[in-house]
């Protein structure tokens, strides 16, 4: 049988080896993973040793699937019953797109109607919706009209290898740091005798990873959940055996001596890694310490060894010239401690790793999420070492650097004139500063408690490709030497984000794990926002008037925010006099700041109500309820992809399919308050002919955005009449085509 096994990008000729030494044959590479022949028993095996895989999927069928009719009865086609209890769980996974199917959400729904219908009509049963731990995980994948339907043998993504209790800040995935390992050689480096050090070990990944590799464990041992356990075609024996296999493998190796070390500075790193160290089973063996990189040494005399570490990239926390002495103390440490071994960096940001001093023999190209790094192989020699160099150039120097003062002396007067407008306005929080002079190219923003206390978080646009990277990173520097010392602020109130342009969804994305929040005003009301953890605050400052007019509307209303992530727009609307309230968002996470957010102005109660759940999703299950809405707030974002379920969504393309979606949900007379911030949107106002629209983005534009109008589309929309809008919309809409 042919299975497909998918790896992250740059590792596939290292998951096609695994999948060999599996027993498959005609094994071919892709770039985002391998496709290979083999018996269920390879399929299990790669399940089970795989380091580098993320998925083992079983195809099921392919066939073409340019409209949703066809990708019904390409599904319908397969004998479900083979797969599923008539009564068991399924989730469904789909990506991709076709001519005919353009929202994931909607091709999941078809091929989940599909399945369901054909054990109704067969059994007069049918199985259910789980997103955690299904009986069966399907993938479906879209690609030039044709669909594949696989049976996801892994179930969950297979770099969780169980024994992760916690995370640090940025997180390396434990199969990209197995891809790391193999690169560097480590499986032949551990039995030639040689130790590994991680000298910022983080949760401590790479050693727990270089241990179970050389203690022959394999990597799903610890897993208690796959795809196939509950699966009808499971082969309980043939696991079974494989199972008790594998732990003879780990028993026996279990005695060879290995040395392992991990060290890190921060206290919390070091207390996650130890409790992953525990639940791996690796006490007395991979060795876990508080140690700041200044104390690096090697502690005995083994010729021969690994140094290996993913460092701080800078790309998120603005701190090149601090990280470059990181670097450089790494560079040096080798240099002194190591002489002999190999060692090895995987960072996002090259030019960083120069610091270190030593030339790289070997580079490969790596991600981290989407973060693209290059993994730098070193032999520690004096061959390869290069000349000692320059300190950076201190703040002081920066700052009188000719562009650095002319930076200052825009900074100055666009902070008088915000500071005056701010004081008539009674705005506490607002941006300062947005890219006025385009060589440096930031966003300014002051948070405040309205007491006096301040933070200010500066957003890093990547510079466009006409610009060097040299000159891009010195006006880098020169502008985080002039920022606090103008603003007159301590190094702590500061934060840097780089902000590039998103088109996964990533927006939102956990960067840190600080979890330090702190409380700012705006005008009568209170918001937790947090500066380290994600891209964003918390806080979006271009909505003020925005939620303003939420507000001013809400009174008596029965209120719906919808993509609501931390609640702000709700705030407002209950502290307008909304009767009663509906949040909706699909992250936990951010659902919980919308409720700290409301509690922190005395808003909580039993009418305001929260639910996790995919927007469109939930839309599309309210329309057989009775319940409806007088005000809807609707803010998604430009581009968005669920790692619940892989549904992609694109506020251009499903604009129309959103509001009319909504519009079903809405009291006759009801208002939809519709905002998004892609700079080059357009409104169909043709698929939204229901629709009375009033465009109020200017009016709604504070006046410390105006720089940039772009960013800030806002519309007031209302039904013509019930009539009209049921008229337009299909009993399964799929877009703009579906509204006439």
């Amino acid at each position: 049988m042919q299975i497909f096994v998918s790896c992250p990008p740059g590792v596939a000729d290292l998951t096609a080896a695994e999948l060999r030494n599996c027993g498959a044959t005609q094994t071919r590479e892709f770039k985002l993973g391998v496709q290979a022949e083999g018996s269920l028993e390879v399929a299990y095996r790669a399940c089970l040793w795989s380091r580098t895989a993320s998925r083992v999927l079983l195809p099921l069928g392919t066939f073409p699937a340019a409209t949703q009719d066809q990708l019904y009865q390409g599904v319908a086609s397969i004998d479900w019953q083979q797969h599923v209890n008539p009564k068991g769980t399924l989730a469904i996974d789909f990506g991709g797109s076709s001519s005919g199917i353009t929202h994931t959400h909607f091709g999941a729904l078809k091929t989940k109607d599909a399945i369901v219908d054909q054990f109704r009509d067969r059994t007069g049963e049918r199985p259910s919706v789980q997103l955690e731990q299904p009986d069966v995980r399907i993938d479906v994948r879209l690609d030039r009209d044709r669909a594949t339907v696989s049976l996801d043998l892994s179930g969950d993504s297979l770099h969780r290898r169980a024994y992760r209790a916690r995370g640090v800040a940025a997180p390396l995935k434990e199969n990209l740091a197995a891809a790391v390992l193999l690169r560097c050689g480590w499986p032949a480096i551990a039995e030639a005798g040689g130790e590994l050090v991680d000298p910022m070990c983080g949760s401590g990944t790479l050693p727990i990873e270089a241990a179970l590799m050389a203690l022959d464990v394999a990597p799903g041992l610890l897993r208690s959940y796959f795809g196939f356990i509950r699966w009808r075609g499971h082969d309980r024996a043939l696991w079974d055996r494989l199972i008790q296999e594998a732990r003879d493998r780990r028993e026996s190796a279990a005695t060879k001596k290995i040395t392992l070390r991990g060290y890190d500075a921060d206290a919390t790193a070091v207390r996650a890694a130890i409790e992953n160290v525990e639940r791996a089973k690796l006490r007395g063996v991979v060795h876990i310490e508080r140690r700041d990189l200044e104390q690096l040494t090697r502690q005995s005399e083994a010729t021969t060894g690994l140094v290996v570490s993913n460092p701080p990239y800078g790309e998120r926390i603005g701190e090149q010239e601090r990280l470059q002495a990181l670097y450089q103390t790494l560079g040096a440490k080798l240099r002194e401690h190591f002489e002999g071994w190999k060692a090895a960096v995987l960072t996002g940001n090259p030019p960083l790793a120069k610091a270190v001093g030593i030339n790289a023999r070997r580079t490969h190209t790596l991600f981290n999420g989407r973060i693209e790094c290059r993994l730098l192989r070193f032999d520690v020699t004096p061959g390869d070492y290069v000349g000692e160099r320059k300190p950076p150039p201190d703040a002081a120097e920066l700052r009188e650097r000719p562009g650095a003062q002319m930076f200052a002396n825009r900074l100055r007067k666009n902070l008088k004139t915000m500071q005056d407008w701010a004081r008539r306005e009674n705005v506490d929080c607002y941006r300062i500063y947005d890219a006025d002079m385009p060589e440096y190219a930031f966003a300014i923003d002051q948070y405040s408690n309205g007491d006096g206390e301040r933070w200010v978080v500066v957003q890093e646009y990547a510079p466009p490709k006409t610009i060097e990277p040299k000159a891009a990173r010195q006006r880098r520097n020169e502008a985080l030497a002039v920022i606090p010392h103008e603003l007159g602020l301590a190094e702590d109130r500061l934060f840097i984000r780089e902000r590039r342009q998103q088109k996964d969804g990533t927006q939102y994305e956990k960067l840190d794990n600080e979890r330090e929040f702190h409380i700012v005003r705006e005008q009568p009301y209170r918001f937790a926002v947090n500066f380290t953890d994600y891209l964003d605050t918390g806080l979006f400052l271009d909505h003020r008037l925005t939620r303003r007019y939420v507000g001013e509307l809400a009174r008596g209303k029965r209120f719906l925010n919808l993509f609501a992530y931390t609640g702000t727009a709700t705030v407002y609307a209950v502290g307008g006099g909304a009767a009663s309230s509906t949040t909706v968002d699909m992250s936990r996470t951010y659902l919980d700041w919308a409720k700290r957010n409301l509690a922190l102005n005395n808003l909580a109660g039993p009418e305001h109500g929260f639910v996790q759940a995919d927007c469109l999703a939930w839309l599309q299950e309210q329309r057989d309820k009775s319940r409806r809405w007088d005000l809807m707030f609707i803010d998604p974002p430009t581009h968005s992809r669920s790692k619940r379920m892989e549904q992609d969504f694109d506020v251009q393309r499903d604009h129309v399919q959103l509001l009319t979606l909504a519009a079903q949900l809405l009291t006759p007379d009801g208002t939809i308050v519709f905002s998004n911030n892609y700079t080059r949107f357009r409104l169909d106002r043709e698929g939204l002919a229901a629709f009375e629209i009033e465009d109020i983005g200017r009016r709604t534009l504070p006046k410390d955005f105006e720089r940039n109008p772009r960013i800030h589309a806002c519309y007031v929309l209302r039904r013509r009449s019930s009539a009209d809008v049921l008229a337009g919309v299909t009993e399964n809409p799929a877009g703009p085509a579906a509204v006439r």
